[in-house]
């Protein structure tokens, strides 16, 4: 029987790509993603899609409300961020950065994880063509990894260790759409953009929609997305 892996999914290229290879390595893929307080919900719409083409076992969409502690471009009514230049973003931490998210997001899949008697989770981190999040660098995630394995009793008392899996980290945002298209993610059914229109079509100006953009060309791969 294959093994069991949580798999963070946003909806995004590097959490789509990042279930793939999780599919890759034979993981029974559960994926979690969650109902945060977002100012929009487009890309649970594509968490959905991408779970259901790759046939994970379960898609659980947690609800929690970050938006009470706001904080974030993303959950309060702050103007998100246009038009940066590329090589800006990584420079200071952005006002789209959402406060302690990802610290937030695995401890539910860790939780989860423990319940059903998976050793793997995989979260679609990347410290390369990212935009400055302190919670997307190597050393966060090893200090996580071992913090979940003195914090469970599956680690505690079975012996059975809680391992973070992170391929994407030191890849560029070039080469994860390469990835994915050779692991057959369809990025027709992925969203990617902070401040979509209301029918859903990408800015085209904010930082993860430049950062998508450039990975595109750099791939010489089109983007099959819609912008305004």
């Amino acid at each position: 029987m294959n093994k069991k892996a949580v798999v963070l999914l946003s909806g995004g290229i590097d959490s789509a790509t990042t279930l793939a290879v999780a599919k890759s390595m034979n993981f029974e893929i559960y994926a979690l993603s969650f109902r945060y307080g977002q100012r929009h919900i487009i890309e649970l719409e594509s968490a959905k899609r991408v779970a259901r083409h790759f046939d994970a076992i379960r898609h659980l969409i947690a609800d929690i409300d970050l938006g009470l502690i706001g904080g974030s471009a993303l959950t309060d009514k702050i103007d998100v961020p246009k038009n940066r230049d590329l090589q800006d973003l990584s420079k200071n931490i952005p006002i789209t950065y959402v406060p302690a998210r990802n610290t937030i997001f695995l401890a539910y899949a860790l939780a989860w994880a423990e319940v059903i008697g998976a050793e793997d989770i995989f979260i679609g981190v990347n410290a390369l063509d990212y935009s400055g999040y302190p919670d997307c660098r190597p050393e966060f995630i090893s200090a996580f990894e071992k913090m979940a394995n003195l914090a469970t009793k599956s680690s505690v008392e079975n012996k059975r260790g809680i391992k973070i899996n992170t391929p994407l980290i030191e890849m560029s945002k070039a080469q994860i759409i390469q990835k994915g298209s050779a692991l057959g993610v369809d990025f027709s059914l992925t969203h990617s953009c902070y401040d979509p229109s209301a029918d859903g079509a990408a800015c085209g100006e904010c930082d993860s929609c430049l950062l998508r953009l450039a990975g595109f060309r750099a791939a010489g791969i089109a983007d099959p997305v819609k912008y305004n």
